[in-house]
């Protein structure tokens, strides 16, 4: 009986795919949302702000 051939063990530091898509979802809205505004002086907001009561 052979053994199956693993080139390399799985990397435990490796950062998550999934997780990587998420952050790359997020500085590319941020980047859009910054063309869109410039030149401006308010900077982007990555969340939005609370409603106002009045």
């Amino acid at each position: 009986m052979t053994k199956k051939f693993d080139p390399a063990p799985r990397d435990k530091l490796a950062v998550d795919p999934k997780k990587a898509m998420e952050l790359d979802e997020k500085f590319s809205q941020l980047e859009k949302g910054l063309e869109e505004t410039f030149p401006a002086s308010d900077p982007v907001s990555e969340t939005q702000p609370k409603p106002s009561r009045y």
